[in-house]
């Protein structure tokens, strides 16, 4: 496996983003953009890139709050508050441009957790270039954003999570019926963040590897 970071400009100031890819990269080579939770990108989201790059896939994990990290929840809320939109977008984009230079990959998938599978559910929405996404309990953007997706989803949420709440996913699968998207829902019994193996108070560990061996199926059948 290698990793380094990858250093780039985006409209709103310079960032990074951390890699992970196999020892060995060919033109069949799968890649996989990785946006962090409202903590940042720290070192729980630098191992699923290396566990990504464990599968055989180039994972790139754009740092969208540009090296800051969130302490705490309130410090995390209002990073997460700061952080617009269209601003998340644009680093995405940007990050892709990079890997492409770096990697010579042409198209990508794209997860994320929390705050993270929020930007990957409206990247999947407006950014091209992107072949497939795996959000996981992230918020849902809009109908008039979501009738415009055109690329297969697996939306990863839990039954027990009070905010990325069962009404709230049914948002998104009322949307996929109504304009006929390709959007898959896994429902898990379990809590907001339940993939965090860092945070015991909320990881489920069945649950957790379920998704984990769904979405890297999805991918390879997608990408």
């Amino acid at each position: 496996m290698k990793t380094e970071t990858l250093a780039f400009d985006t409209p709103n100031g310079a960032t990074t983003a951390y890699t992970a890819a196999p020892d060995e990269i060919n033109e069949s080579t799968k890649a996989v953009i990785l946006i962090h939770e409202w903590w940042g990108l720290n070192d729980h989201i630098k191992k699923i890139a290396e566990r990504y790059a464990g599968e055989g896939f180039i994972a790139v994990a754009p740092d969208l709050y540009r090296g800051k990290l969130a302490a705490d929840p309130d410090e995390a809320a209002k990073l997460m508050a700061d952080l617009a939109i269209d601003d998340g977008l644009e680093t995405i984009k940007s990050a892709m441009a990079k890997a492409r230079e770096s990697f010579g990959v042409p198209n990508f998938g794209i997860s994320g957790y929390c705050m993270g599978g929020t930007f990957a559910l409206e990247a999947a929405c407006r950014v091209e270039g992107l072949k497939a996404a795996a959000p996981y309990y992230g918020d849902i953007p809009s109908e008039d954003v979501l009738k415009g997706l055109e690329i297969p989803v697996v939306f990863v949420s839990g039954t027990k999570d009070a905010w990325i709440n069962p009404a709230k996913v049914s948002e998104l699968t009322g949307a996929a019926e109504k304009y006929d998207l390709s959007v898959e829902s896994l429902v898990y019994e379990a809590d907001h963040a339940f993939s965090n193996s860092s945070r015991p108070e909320v990881y489920d560990k069945d649950a957790a590897e379920d998704a984990w061996a769904k979405v890297i199926k999805f991918f390879n059948e997608n990408l």
